[in-house]
């Protein structure tokens, strides 16, 4: 995996960087000579090139226009829009509450044929119960201090599971941590309603659920928690954004990865033993 699920971010970043210093040297002009005919200070052009500062479409325009490279700026536009799409920060979705959030993932959830996430921290949001749903999501509006809609941001996302869970040609398959059995979200009811759901749910015709064992063997070591939508998308979790990967590459090495995290997992009944434990365990 990359050192850092925002590598790809950076190096999309650091790639427009890259061309437009070569605009400059192309050019045959210097970094103060750009910065005095587009009216900045001269350090501006240096934490451009240097990807310290991302280029506004208003700065790329003006740095192929003084470079006599108009023609490029609409390409180079594009391209930083896709770097910008690839990390975006919690605080920029959230502000208007939490039930937006939950209905922007519809789209990509109705055309999605084939899921696969791994988790490492809490269910799945595809099979969590509305208590479950409702605590995760309430310490997550406390935490980030997003407006209170934290009921109609749970129905929104219960509404999304039922509709690709249930209906539509989809399939999920789905890799926890034996650690997400135990951590627990709101109360020992909670949980145990959690857990009981997950026990039906893995009757569910288009659910695959396996869960680590603490005692497997690790071949692989625990990362955040990502899905990847069939083989074009990878998203992975942070606490302060969420890193879209459309990257061939990586988008790869995220299923690579998810293949390691398969073959650790167990199913059926040795699953269900695990999750059975779990439930006496909050006893």
């Amino acid at each position: 995996m990359p050192a850092s699920p925002s590598s790809s971010v950076q190096e999309a970043r650091k790639a427009i960087a890259g061309r437009l210093r070569e605009i400059r040297k192309d050019a045959g002009l210097s970094g103060h000579a750009v910065a005095v005919s587009a009216g900045w200070y001269k350090s501006k052009v240096s934490r451009i090139e240097n990807g310290v500062t991302p280029p506004s479409p208003e700065d790329i325009r003006a740095w192929c226009r003084v470079c006599g490279a108009e023609d490029q700026a609409a390409d180079l536009i594009a391209a930083a829009r896709s770097a910008d799409t690839m990390y975006v920060e919690w605080r920029r979705v959230q502000r208007s509450g939490l039930k937006q959030l939950q209905e922007s993932y519809l789209p990509l959830y109705e055309r999605t044929k084939v899921f696969r996430t791994y988790c490492a921290n809490v269910v799945p949001g595809v099979l969590q119960t509305h208590a479950y749903a409702s605590a995760l999501l309430r310490s997550i509006s406390e935490f980030h201090e997003t407006p209170d809609d934290v009921d109609d941001a749970v129905e929104a996302r219960l509404d999304r599971s039922a509709r690709v869970v249930r209906g539509g040609n989809h399939r999920f398959a789905l890799v926890l941590e034996e650690s997400v059995l135990r951590h627990r979200v709101g109360n020992a009811e909670t949980m145990a309603g959690q857990l009981g759901y997950l026990l039906s749910a893995m009757a569910f015709p288009s659910v695959s659920l396996g869960v680590i064992p603490f005692s497997a063997e690790r071949r692989m070591w625990m990362i955040e928690t990502f899905s990847v939508y069939d083989e074009e998308q990878a998203e992975a979790e942070l606490l302060t954004a969420r890193v879209n990967v459309t990257v061939p590459t990586e988008v790869q090495q995220y299923l690579k990865a998810f293949g390691n995290f398969s073959r650790l997992a167990v199913y059926g009944a040795d699953a269900r033993a695990l999750i059975t434990s779990a439930v006496d365990a909050l006893e």
